[in-house]
């Protein structure tokens, strides 16, 4: 492979050290926020079923890793060796985009007891995950 094509090509290890960036951070990080600490307020929303399926879960976290890591050198390419200004970059617009569908689409759509405190759960949790894993995926892409 020449450096030209090593250049415009991301590496199949960045690739799969991305998903791993995103899997490993925000499954415990979404396990813990929705169904231990801030569970009460979520079950005093009355929008989630009592029994959350995780393997669905976790598919949708596998499939957004997949593509979160696929985007990144491709949106990001040639940033060298930074992470931390293009990971912050990344993760505030996978976050906002996220959100639009995660949290604005689903107040939008559902009877919830209270959408305000749903909009304050669901942006804290999503400012969390992605100030997370926008720089992880970086470091998993660094050239």
């Amino acid at each position: 492979m020449t450096m030209v094509q090593s250049q415009r090509a991301p590496s199949n290890r960045g690739f799969w050290l991305g998903v791993a960036a995103y899997l490993v951070p925000t499954f415990p990080i979404a396990y813990v926020w929705h169904l231990v600490a801030f569970a009460p307020l979520y079950e005093s929303l009355d929008i989630y079923r009592p029994e959350p399926i995780i393997a669905f879960g976790f598919a949708s976290m596998l499939i957004q890793g997949l593509i979160f890591s696929w985007a990144y050198p491709r949106l990001f390419a040639g940033r060298g060796s930074e992470i931390w200004r293009p990971g912050l970059a990344y993760g505030a617009g996978l976050a906002v985009l996220s959100w639009s569908f995660t949290t604005l689409a689903v107040a939008a759509k559902n009877v919830m007891g209270s959408v305000p405190t749903f909009m304050e759960l669901e942006t804290g949790f999503t400012l969390l995950q992605f100030a997370v894993v926008g720089p992880l995926i970086a470091l998993a892409h660094k050239t």
